[in-house]
């Protein structure tokens, strides 16, 4: 069996090699299971802290007298813009560094910007606070990852990223449950308090948690210029086609999740409840299926050996590309949310098969600048763009007086699941290629 993980990519006209080694120190026993929940509850209460303001979004409206151009703007672009280009420099200091400091780090952040926003009395003091809730929780992820790869034995290491990426679907449905429910019992603004508080104390559970993490076995080697380091990797057929299978899912997922729920409630009669409840339970248990099915499959095409690691994925998205353009014309409202599941579920599937992929290729002590790369191009474009574009072709089709036009302008969704697919299935096959190649790999 190959043992990719344990291996480094060659690069250049001398083939010397591009990344080195870092010396592992594996957690065991007990340590795993603790490790891994302090990891959950970081991404949980990360997700948690980022949705807030989206239930939130009427009464925190009316308090400061905001337009929806103004909540659209805190919600939306300044944060996705922020969150996506810091988390390179974040995952270069978790690289070179100790991830376990940047992380804690990151969450005493982004935890003390939105008990800030609790208390913000403007626009300017709530956009600051959302400015830094982005700067905090961008290396979230990249230093999560990094631990992962540092303390987690190569063959449970697509587990580990699926229950990591858990904490995505989990931290949404609290986040709209719990957030909804404490902002109306007593306001907003301790709802964002109480979640910077619960914050501050998961930051010093994840630094026990963690324990040291074993520094590069080369100090050179973290010496590498980060652009550098990039523009390699992007070098990489396979990365490349992974990068763009992550821009392209970007503008199949924003739109889904910004306009299913008025779709179903415009198209099929459904109360904002009904929707609400359909959509956010089906989405929270695909979520979670999908990472935990995803996660032990991927562990086990890194054992076959055979270096395919993103087939499975791209074939799902193809799958959903079917099945979601039926949903925007199902007769009735049931058929329509029962076709949106398999994209649901594609979503949060990819996330272990695309993080761990893009691991594999980086090398050993990059995987957090891999991690930042391939969230780059999934949390840029598609959120800030994928909407905005399904929005026109809605107003220009009802403008013109043609029926459903909501529906028309989410045909982008099944467009773009279709394109993700088909650059999946490329990236498989390029990866492989190099995957199996001896002269493209080193011992660590």
């Amino acid at each position: 069996m190959t043992d990719f993980s344990a291996r480094s990519i060659q690069n250049g006209p001398r083939n010397e090699p591009l990344f080195i080694a870092v010396r592992d120190e594996y957690v065991e026993g007990w340590r795993v299971v603790v490790l891994l929940g302090a990891l959950f509850l970081v991404s949980a209460i990360s997700q948690v802290d980022r949705i807030m303001p989206f239930i939130m979004a009427e009464a925190i409206k009316s308090e400061l007298r905001l337009s929806d151009t103004q909540v659209g703007l805190l919600t939306g672009v300044a944060f996705a813009v922020c969150y996506s280009l810091l988390s390179l420099p974040l995952a270069r200091m978790a690289d070179r560094g100790s991830p376990r400091l940047v992380l804690v780090a990151c969450i005493l952040a982004w935890s003390a910007m939105t008990a800030f926003g609790g208390l913000a009395a403007s626009f300017l003091m709530l956009g600051l606070s959302r400015f830094g809730v982005a700067f905090g929780e961008a290396g979230a992820t990249p230093a999560g990852h990094a631990i992962i790869a540092r303390r987690i034995r190569p063959e449970r290491r697509g587990l580990a990223i699926g229950l990591f990426a858990l904490g995505i679907p989990i931290g949404t449905m609290v986040g709209f449950a719990a957030g909804g429910a404490i902002s109306d019992a007593f306001g907003w603004r301790t709802a964002f308090i109480g979640a910077g508080v619960i914050g501050a104390g998961i930051a010093v559970l994840t630094f026990a948690a963690v324990g040291s993490t074993p520094p590069l076995a080369a100090p050179t080697a973290g010496r590498e210029p980060f652009l550098r380091s990039s523009l390699h990797l992007l070098k990489s057929e396979g990365f490349r086609w992974l990068f763009i299978g992550a821009i392209l899912a970007s503008f199949a997922a924003g739109p889904f999740y910004a306009f299913a729920a008025p779709f179903l409630i415009r198209t099929y009669g459904f109360t904002a409840s009904e929707a609400g409840l359909a959509f956010g339970l089906l989405q929270g248990l695909m979520g979670i299926l999908g990472a935990l099915v995803g996660g032990r499959g991927f562990d086990r095409a890194v054992a076959s050996g055979t270096g395919r690691v993103l087939g499975p994925p791209g074939l799902l998205f193809l799958v959903a590309s079917i099945s979601a353009a039926g949903a925007w014309f199902a007769p009735v409202g049931w058929v329509s949310v029962l076709l949106m599941v398999p994209t649901m579920l594609s979503f949060s599937f990819m996330l272990p098969w695309g993080f761990g992929t893009a691991h594999l290729l980086a090398g050993k002590g990059r995987e957090g600048m891999a991690t930042s790369l391939v969230m780059v191009g999934s949390g840029l474009l598609g959120p800030a763009l994928g909407p905005l574009i399904v929005g026109l072709v809605s107003d220009a089709a009802t403008a013109a007086d043609l029926p459903n036009g909501l529906a028309l302008g989410l045909l982008m969704v099944p467009i773009a699941s279709l394109l993700t697919g088909a650059a999946l299935l490329v990236a498989n096959r390029r990866v492989a290629g190099v995957l199996r190649q001896p002269e493209h790999m080193i011992p660590a």
